[in-house]
């Protein structure tokens, strides 16, 4: 799968990186909650139109939503809630994201931009809703076409080269296409269980 090669790859810099925060003291829900802030300052900067410039802090951001897990596992500071608080603000933090861009293209009068806004947004956070009910019936469901580091790359790249009309076209059809395809997955593993 693209997103466990992304991971792996990316462990040569976020390993280093976690190592040395953790030096410093800092906790991975403190780590959490920086790249949160600085995700929504990503925002504010697409919502007044300094499309490149947000693109280029989002880079830092997306490492940092990285180095929590590998803190935590590092330094033995896993922990139930802060598992929760890592999914619960990368959630917030593509919200807020989205919202920057529906601002900025409200702003404009691109009303079709506006709309695939919205979609775009209903699309990841019910990839993500997906996963998570199946898990609560017992179905494990990691599979899709554009899970959330195929979406962060998308926002990286549609930021930096200011091509965010694609990038929404890109998310607003394909979020919604793997959430059919985690109903499809779950729809299949109940069907040859006992749960018909």
């Amino acid at each position: 799968m693209f997103t466990d090669y992304v991971r792996q790859w990316s462990q040569v810099i976020v390993n280093p990186m976690a190592r040395f925060i953790g030096w410093t003291g800092a906790t991975p829900n403190i780590i959490t909650l920086v790249g949160f802030g600085l995700t929504s300052g990503v925002a504010i900067l697409v919502a007044r139109g300094d499309i490149q410039l947000a693109g280029f802090l989002l880079i830092p951001a997306a490492v940092l939503d990285a180095i929590d897990g590998t803190l935590a596992r590092m330094f033995n500071q896993t922990s139930r809630f802060g598992a929760f608080l890592d999914s619960t603000m990368d959630r917030f933090s593509e919200a807020v994201l989205i919202l920057g861009a529906l601002v900025y293209f409200q702003g404009e009068g691109a009303r079709t931009q506006v709309i695939l806004c919205y979609v775009a947004i209903v699309g990841s956070l019910m990839v993500s809703y997906t996963r998570a009910r199946a898990q609560g019936i017992g179905v494990e469901v990691k599979e899709g076409l554009l899970t959330r580091v195929e979406r962060a790359l998308i926002m990286i790249a549609a930021l930096v080269f200011n091509e965010l009309t694609p990038a929404l076209w890109v998310l607003a059809l394909l979020t919604n296409f793997t959430v059919l395809q985690r109903i499809w997955k779950v729809w299949r593993a109940t069907r040859a269980g006992a749960d018909r």
